[in-house]
C-alpha cells in the first residue's frame, strides 16, 4: 500500500474511577489514536503511552512528536508499505517502541481490512473468545478493596490482579484471599521493590498465587533470576520485556516463569506475535497485559489473546471497567470471556459521535 496521509488524533477519556499504582493515580487517559489512509483501506492504531514518563520513558507528547517528525515520513516516502515493512524502515530511530507499534497497528489493520482478513485470523488466534482477567489498583483501605473485588467478581472476571507497593502487599493479599477463597489471584508491584525487600515477596508464597508480576526493576533481569530462586511464587516479567531478544535472555537466566505481552512496550503486534512463539517453543506460559486501551487498542489485544500460547487470563476487561463510554461499540463480559472480533482488520470501527465528543487535537500528515 502506498500511504497518502496519517492522522494523530488526541482525545481524552475520563476513567470511571481513579486506578492507583505503585507509579501514580491515573483519573483520565490522554490517548493518542493513528490513522492511516491508503487508496485500498483506513487503519487505526493506538498508542500506549501515558501523559508522564513513569511507566515508562515514553509520553504521549513525545509519541506524537517523534512520530511527526520521525517516524511518519520514511512510512509516507515508502512504496508498497505492509505491516512487516514497518520496523524495518523504522529501524533507524532507535527506541520509542509504542510510538511505533501504534503506527504498525494502523498500518497492519488498513492491510487486512483490504484483503478481509481479521486480525486473529492473521496473527494465529485458536479461539473465538478469551477469558477476561481485572486489574484492581492500590485503594485507600482493605475494606474498600473487598468491595472492589467483590464487585468484580460479580460482574464475571474469572482472575483479579491487585497491584501492590511496599506497605500495600502481604495484608492486601491476605485480605482478598480469606474473603473469597480458591480464585485466581495474581500480584503486580511495576517494578516497586529491590532484592531486599525479598523477605517480604516471601510472604505472598503463603497464598497460592498464579504470579507476582515486575517485582524489581525493569533493567534488572538478572535480579530477577536471584528473586525467582528465594521465592516459591512464579516471577511474570511485564517492563523488562521490550523485545524477543529480552524475552530469550529472561528465559535463559531462568528470571521469568510467566511472561506478560504488552504491544505496544514490545514494539508492536508483529513482535509480541515473536514473542509468543518463543514463549511457547520454551513452555513458557503468556497473557496479554493492558495500559487502558480504548476499544481500538483492546480489539487488537483481545485478538492477540486468543493466540494458542496465551494460557492465562489477560488484562482485557471490558470497555465499562474504565469507561462510561468508549470510542468504538462497548466490549461486554460474556460468562467472563471476550468475543475476538471476526470483521477485517481489528473487527471495530470508531464511533463519529464519540469521538468528536472526546478529541482535543487533531491533525494530518501528508507526504512532504
Amino acid at each position: 500500500m502506498d500511504i497518502t496521509g496519517f492522522e494523530l488524533r488526541r482525545i481524552a477519556m475520563p476513567l470511571v474511577a481513579p486506578f492507583r499504582t505503585s507509579f501514580g493515580t491515573e483519573t483520565a487517559r490522554d490517548v493518542l489514536l493513528v490513522r492511516v489512509v491508503t487508496p485500498e483501506a483506513e487503519g487505526w492504531g493506538e498508542c500506549v503511552a501515558m501523559s508522564e514518563p513513569v511507566y515508562s520513558s515514553e509520553y504521549v507528547d513525545g509519541a506524537a512528536e517523534v512520530i511527526r517528525r520521525f517516524l511518519a515520513p520514511p512510512l509516507m516516502a515508502a512504496r508498497d508499505v505492509t505491516a512487516s515493512r514497518v520496523a524495518p524502515l523504522l529501524a533507524p530511530v532507535r527506541g520509542h517502541r509504542m510510538a511505533k507499534a501504534a503506527l504498525e497497528a494502523a498500518v497492519l489493520d488498513a492491510e487486512l481490512r483490504a484483503r478481509g482478513e481479521s486480525f486473529g485470523a492473521f496473527l494465529g488466534a485458536s479461539r473465538d473468545r478469551v477469558p477476561a482477567g481485572v486489574s484492581v489498583g492500590i485503594m485507600d483501605s482493605i475494606p474498600e478493596l473487598l468491595d472492589a473485588v467483590d464487585g468484580y467478581l460479580a460482574e464475571g472476571y474469572l482472575r483479579i490482579k491487585l497491584k501492590i507497593e511496599p506497605g500495600w502487599d502481604v495484608a492486601a493479599v491476605r485480605a482478598v484471599r480469606e474473603r473469597f477463597g480458591d480464585i485466581l489471584l495474581q500480584v503486580d508491584a511495576n517494578a516497586a521493590y529491590t532484592l531486599a525487600d525479598a523477605r517480604t515477596l516471601q510472604k505472598l508464597d503463603d497464598f497460592d498465587l498464579l504470579l507476582i508480576e515486575q517485582p524489581l526493576a525493569e533493567d534488572d533481569i538478572r535480579q530477577h533470576g536471584e528473586l525467582a530462586r528465594l521465592i516459591r511464587t512464579p516471577v511474570c516479567l511485564d517492563e523488562s520485556i521490550g523485545s524477543v531478544e529480552a524475552a530469550a535472555d529472561a528465559i535463559a537466566l531462568r528470571a521469568a516463569r510467566v511472561i506478560n505481552i504488552k504491544p505496544g512496550r514490545v514494539g508492536g503486534y508483529l513482535e509480541a506475535r515473536r514473542i509468543h512463539d518463543l514463549c511457547r517453543a520454551n513452555g513458557i506460559p503468556v497473557w496479554c497485559g493492558g495500559m487502558l486501551e480504548t476499544g481500538i487498542g483492546r480489539a487488537a489485544n483481545v485478538a492477540l489473546a486468543a493466540l494458542p500460547g496465551f494460557t492465562l487470563p489477560g488484562d482485557t476487561s471490558a470497555s465499562s471497567r474504565y469507561f462510561a463510554r468508549d470510542v468504538t461499540p462497548p466490549f461486554v463480559l460474556d460468562d467472563g470471556h471476550l468475543r475476538v472480533p471476526e470483521a477485517p482488520g481489528i473487527g471495530v470501527d470508531p464511533l463519529p459521535d464519540a469521538l468528536a465528543e472526546f478529541t482535543t487535537s487533531s491533525e494530518y500528515l501528508t507526504p512532504a
